[in-house]
Parts: C-alpha cells; structure tokens; sequence
C-alpha cells in the first residue's frame, strides 16, 4: 500500500521551483500528494489530512523548521535536499528518483528517532512560561549586546550545578552536536544515543569543559547577569537572546530561569539505507581530514 505525502516546499530556492514539476509526477506516480504547503509559514501544521509520510523540499535549514511544525503530527519525515550541506537531509532529487518505491511503495520505512528539546522560559515571579518552543539541532543563549559577559547558575536535575560565565551556553541534542556546538567545542554524539550535550561559549574558565547528560536529564539555567537592549544606544537592538536552532529568537532578561528537556516525541527522521552517517560525517563535515586532504576520503557512502 503506497504512502499518501504531505509536500512542504521551500520556494525560495530556484532550484527548488525548477525541479517541483518533476517531485510532484514521481510522487503522484507512485501515490498521492494529499496538500502542498509552504515552508515559509511557521505555524504548526495540525492536521496531516491522512498522509502517511512527510516530505520537505529545502535544505538542512528548512528541514530544522519543518521538523519544529511537524513534530507533534508522529509522521516520518524525508528531507530532499536542494541546499548546499544535505546533512541532515539525506535524500536529493537523484537518490529520490531512484529509491521512490522504497520511499512510497515499500512496507517499512527505516526510520532515525531523533531527540528534540523543550525549552520553557519563566520570568522571577511567573509560574507559567511566558516562552516555550522546540529545537531539533540546539538551543543557545547567547550573550547579545552591548556583548558583555553573562553569567548562568547551572542546575541538573534538581541538583545545584556550577555557574556558567562567558559569552553565553550552548544545549544541544545528537543532531545538534555537529552544529554550533562542534564550532564551540562540543563533542560529537552519534543520533542513535539518547543525550544531550552542554557547551559553554566562550567560557571565562579553564575549567569548565563540554557536559554530555543522558536525555531524560531535567536541564535549568537561572539567568544571574544579562545584557539588556537598554545597555545599547539602539533599543531596537536585544540583549541576551534564546535562539532555536538559529531561527526561533526570544528575548532573555536577568532573573529568569530557563527548562530545558526532552521533548514529549522524537522527530521520525527517514534514513537513506545508501548512506552512513560515519561517512557522510567525514565526506561533508571533513571529520578528522588532514590538511589538504579537502575531503576527499575514499570509503563508499554506504553503510
């Protein structure tokens, strides 16, 4: 039995629109198209309209947002890549012209569950969140300006931590850890483990180093000092900021305590069975090239 899509398209990509036509005819010779919505929209998508399967046209960019408004639908999720990167969408217009019946037609679906955070910020005297959002790749505070240092106490689940002073901090899942948190010195987490990691940014110690936890860990950061927009000549301008996954941004101010943890599902990422992990980590991310080596590594893409 072929598997109905709900088609996300980023058009805003040129080659995106060019290569539209052509998703849609293997997509309706093989099943259905049940809607066809922009990426642009943020808003969560409620109702799946009976698809069986979730394809984003995009890059990894658009795979990040799409993942935030589909989460709660418990779709699978196939990303097509039309970006520069494609790492986290593992499929191209190639590889979806020639693995469409396995895509629509075949009975299961290897699938990556893929951790996702809930962050939740609560003003001092609030006992609801006046902010809460998901992240698939990480969320970050970051110090913002006038770019003085902030500083952060640290608790883990229940359990009073250090406190955290530099230029801000980074929470980031598996996916994630390849990301800003690598850039920062995070470590790399394979997907398959459940945890997430802790990477200070800029942090004004020799002492405090990256924190892997296991997933189910309750992360709370209390704001002791932050930078306020009314710091800067341009109040237009924020101060410490929350950013998901380097699109979602919210305001943070002294005093308040951020929640960070698993989020109620995992995003149901379709793995493509002709590539690794391992080696699309060292093909596209240059992991543990030598200089000059540019990439050019010689085991097959495949697992």
């Amino acid at each position: 039995m072929s598997r109905s899509v709900l088609l996300l398209v980023n058009r805003s990509k040129p080659n995106v629109l060019d290569a539209l036509d052509e998703v849609r005819s293997i997509l309706n010779k093989h099943s259905s198209i049940v809607a066809e919505l922009d990426t642009e929209d943020d808003d969560p998508i409620e109702d799946a309209q009976g698809a069986g399967l979730i394809m984003v046209l995009g890059g990894d960019g658009t795979l990040l947002s799409q993942a935030r408004r589909t989460v709660h639908l418990g779709l699978p999720v196939v990303g097509v890549n039309f970006g520069h990167l494609g790492f986290l969408a593992e499929y191209d217009l190639d590889s979806l012209r020639t693995q469409a019946d396995y895509l629509l037609d075949s009975d299961a679906l290897e699938c990556r569950n893929r951790l996702m955070l809930s962050v939740s910020v609560y003003s001092s005297d609030d006992s609801e969140p006046r902010f809460s959002g998901v992240a698939l790749n990480d969320c970050a505070i970051t110090a913002g300006p006038p770019f003085r240092m902030i500083e952060m106490h640290l608790s883990l689940d229940g359990v009073s931590g250090p406190r955290i002073k530099g230029d801000g901090v980074i929470v980031s899942t598996p996916t994630g850890s390849t990301a800003y948190s690598v850039s920062a010195g995070g470590p790399i987490i394979s997907p398959s483990v459940e945890a997430m990691a802790i990477t200070p940014i800029a942090a004004h110690s020799l002492g405090f180093r990256p924190l892997v936890v296991a997933g189910k860990t309750q992360i709370v950061l209390d704001m002791l000092v932050a930078n306020s927009s009314l710091d800067c000549a341009d109040e237009a301008v924020e101060g410490t900021t929350l950013v998901l996954d380097g699109q979602v941004m919210h305001s943070i101010r002294m005093g308040d305590k951020l929640r960070f943890s698993r989020h109620e599902r995992p995003l149901r990422l379709v793995r493509n069975p002709k590539r690794s992990y391992w080696s699309t980590l060292m093909h596209k991310m240059l992991w543990a090239a030598q200089p000059g080596q540019n990439g050019e590594i010689s085991p097959e893409d495949s697992e």
